[in-house]
């Protein structure tokens, strides 16, 4: 009986380190991949439907959101070892719209290698935008398509957050219109976030993970900056609140789980 057992304990330890040898292997990453990035947009932890649904912010405001749009762009991997893949800035910018359900990135030609965390920016950069009309490809396009812009003077609208609120002063529906971006060069409102992403996403010429971060809305007016409709209900340039909201918007991203394989939804 003793020798039995020895003999299953050494079957087993040697089954183990089979299985670790095979993991390995499986993850041995050469080639390029692409990543896809969910954005799973939300509101106080629940789904964000339209012009359904309400909430009530920590200003005992109540919105109803009818509107969620947002420009992602200068998007960056990190691996294991601190090294930086970089997407190429003419490829990288992406419109991120509710409203049509066009809330997935995919990040082509990405390097093999096991990414830890993720770095993007919320708007359009000064760089790009200093390109000129000519030089934004079809991003101008696509955002004159999805109002996110204003006119090319006064350059993209970042954000485009709109719906009805109702508050202890203000007791019938009355819209609200938050429109954040740069205004051409004279007010910057860029901003990037880094996210850490829990776990290595695994790139390959075979293996294509998914990124599924979770977008509070709420955060745009209840993030580090407290933003109150009852006192101001439109804002779209305005040197005070323009950028609490802009970094309001930037604090509005976590990573929910990150999905290592074929690339399909998770």
């Amino acid at each position: 009986m003793k020798l039995s057992y020895k003999l299953s304990i050494i079957l087993l330890f040697s089954a183990l380190v089979f299985s670790c040898s095979s993991d390995d292997n499986a993850t041995d990453l050469t080639g390029n991949g692409t990543v896809h990035i969910e954005f799973d947009n939300s509101v106080a932890g629940d789904d964000l439907l339209l012009s359904t649904s309400s909430y009530t912010n920590s200003q005992n405001e109540t919105l109803t959101i009818n509107r969620l749009t947002y420009i992602v762009g200068n998007f960056r991997l990190t691996d294991e070892n601190g090294t930086v893949f970089t997407y190429p800035k003419d490829e990288g910018y992406f419109i991120v719209n509710e409203e049509t359900g066009n809330t997935e990135v995919a990040l082509t030609n990405v390097p093999a290698g096991r990414y830890t965390s993720l770095t993007f920016g919320i708007g359009v950069d000064q760089e790009k935008y200093l390109q000129g009309a000519e030089g934004q490809g079809n991003l101008l396009t696509e955002a004159e398509n999805t109002n996110m812009v204003w006119s090319w003077q006064a350059g993209y609208k970042f954000l485009n957050f709109e719906g009805t609120f109702t508050s202890p002063t203000i007791t019938d529906a009355t819209d609200f219109v938050i429109h954040m971006g740069s205004h051409g060069s004279s007010l910057d409102n860029y901003k990037e976030t880094t996210l850490d992403l829990g776990s290595e996403a695994l790139v390959s010429s075979d293996m294509n993970p998914i990124i599924h971060l979770v977008v509070d809305a709420g955060n745009i007016l209840d993030g580090e900056n407290k933003i109150a409709l009852s006192e101001q209900a439109v804002i779209m340039i305005s040197e005070e609140k323009s950028p609490q909201i802009a970094t309001n918007a930037s604090g509005m991203f976590t990573v929910d789980h990150v999905h290592n394989g074929s690339g399909e939804s998770h």
